[in-house]
């Protein structure tokens, strides 16, 4: 049986830092999770037939799998993208003492 961790990040992008001010905000104060990154980027896409470019800002969420619909759903009542990135990337490994932290940090605590 294979061993699944209990953790994730999940990415997401804003353009607006009032929007991505209220996003960040609420997830924490929700102990939606346990620490958020925001990193500087430029965003290359197709959207509606044509290529864009914009910049933005990375969101790296450190949560659970188990608080991920809960984090999902704030995300999408904050933003206003009509379709907003939204990705779970598990986490496979890492430091327990730091994993360990996660999971006590949010609001979906780990066992």
């Amino acid at each position: 049986m294979e061993n699944v961790s209990p953790y994730c990040v999940v990415l997401t992008t804003y353009a607006d830092e009032n929007v991505g001010k209220a996003m960040i905000t609420s997830l924490l104060e929700k102990r939606l999770a346990a620490c958020i990154q925001v990193q500087s980027i430029d965003s290359y896409y197709h959207w509606q037939g044509e290529v864009a470019c914009d910049q933005e800002k990375l969101v790296i969420i450190k949560t659970t799998c188990d608080a991920y619909q809960a984090v999902e759903a704030d995300i999408l009542a904050n933003h206003n993208y009509d379709t907003p990135q939204i990705v779970q990337l598990p986490i496979t490994a890492g430091y327990q003492d730091y994993l360990t932290w996660i999971g006590t940090e949010c609001a979906g605590k780990i066992s």
